[in-house]
């Protein structure tokens, strides 16, 4: 669209496509031609674009109120609430807007803990992060991200984070130190090539975590809400986060964070220490609260089912094209395929073939389907990808 570029910050690469509508699996463009959606919004639409239950209940919200103050009470936020603390950590929940706010929340929460830990001998302040993180893009969350590109010309950014290597148990070990007050990891790293992180690393961290009075904050913005065939990816590994920190899916297509802390560190927060205007919408909530009913089991296993399947094509492919094709991986439906060499040109051929995908870290093809895709679709996607690496 041309009057983009004259009223709209230059900030996203986008692709030849106008939105007409979206349902389902598929998004229409203007001129009516209809898309296979392997992408979800960036796993915001994990239940499919406009999900009739997910309208129902922003439909029946509308004709309530949009908004109102959080220094009001709201049911709806209650009951969210409540949902995701029964399926995550007893503890409790802290509403925003987004991934980056529902970190920045988690950064606080650490840093208050750290003070009160180290008292008056020790500043305790650092959160360890990894190689290749994506937090966000505020300061504390951009200094929180490790990967350069995102960081360039914002520079000088907030100290207090220390980089370890992912799924490398000892640089960890070697980078806590007196002024250490957690640890903060994606146990899936989205952004940073769909890396999925190993039981062994992340038993590891928690060990660290008890150890040494650190909290571990599990950042599941992205694999979050059912993406791996569990409700949080780190229910794969049998441990529990002190502090978790949700977006994207938790919404149900409409904006909203979550950030859930234990009970003992919840109570850190006092009247006027943290605070969101829109935080919780009620709106947002509303859809929040339907997609949260609609993943029960069934749907969860559907994904495992799934994920394994599609995991299942994609090695064949590989096995086909050794020279185009480094690894498969990922979990459930957080799928990722690296390349040998770029992958963008791939991402644009599947566009007009009609398929949207994504490639991050240039070379990693990464697939976030709605949860509802079925073995056609996957066949689809395979067959197409079979086809433009072929020629």
């Amino acid at each position: 669209m041309v009057s983009e570029k004259k009223f709209i910050m230059g900030t996203y690469k986008r692709y030849p496509l106008s939105v007409n509508r979206a349902k389902g699996k598929y998004i229409w463009s203007e001129e009516g031609k209809r898309y296979l959606d392997f992408f979800s919004g960036l796993s915001v639409n994990n239940l499919g674009h406009c999900h009739p239950r997910i309208l129902k209940a922003v439909k029946e919200q509308l004709a309530k109120h949009l908004h109102i103050s959080n220094l009001y009470y709201d049911r709806l936020q209650v009951e969210l609430a409540e949902k995701l603390v029964k399926s995550s950590i007893p503890g409790k929940v802290f509403f925003s807007n987004s991934g980056a706010e529902a970190n920045e929340c988690a950064i606080k929460l650490a840093r208050k803990y750290g003070h009160l830990q180290g008292g008056k001998k020790e500043n305790r302040h650092k959160i360890i992060v990894f190689e290749n993180s994506f937090h966000g893009r505020t300061l504390a969350t951009l200094s929180a991200t490790r990967q350069k590109k995102f960081q360039k010309g914002f520079t000088p950014l907030l100290s207090g984070f220390k980089q370890a290597k992912f799924n490398e148990l000892s640089t960890v070990k070697r980078a806590i130190d007196n002024n250490t007050c957690a640890i903060m990891v994606e146990p899936v790293q989205g952004e940073g090539g769909v890396r999925v992180a190993s039981g062994s690393f992340l038993r590891g961290l928690r060990g660290l975590c008890n150890k040494s009075k650190l909290l571990l904050i599990f950042d599941e913005i992205q694999s979050g809400m059912g993406r791996t065939g569990k409700m949080f990816a780190y229910q794969h590994y049998g441990i529990k986060p002190d502090i978790l920190t949700l977006a994207k899916g938790v919404g149900g297509g409409l904006p909203l964070g979550a950030t859930i802390a234990k009970d003992r560190i919840a109570r850190l927060f006092a009247y006027g220490n943290h605070g969101s205007t829109f935080g919780g919408n009620p709106v947002s909530v509303a859809a929040g609260l339907a997609a949260v009913k609609l993943l029960n089991v069934e749907l969860l296993n559907q994904v495992k089912i799934m994920g394994s399947y599609f995991m299942k094509r994609l090695n064949g492919l590989k096995s086909k094209y050794p020279k185009r094709i480094k690894q498969v991986r990922g979990l459930g439906l957080m799928v990722g395929m690296e390349l040998k060499g770029e992958g963008e040109e791939i991402v644009k051929k599947c566009f007009e073939q009609g398929i949207l995908i994504n490639c991050t870290q240039k070379r990693v093809l990464r697939f976030l389907p709605p949860l509802i895709i079925d073995n056609s679709d996957i066949d689809k996607l395979v067959n197409t990808l079979d086809k433009i690496l072929g020629s």
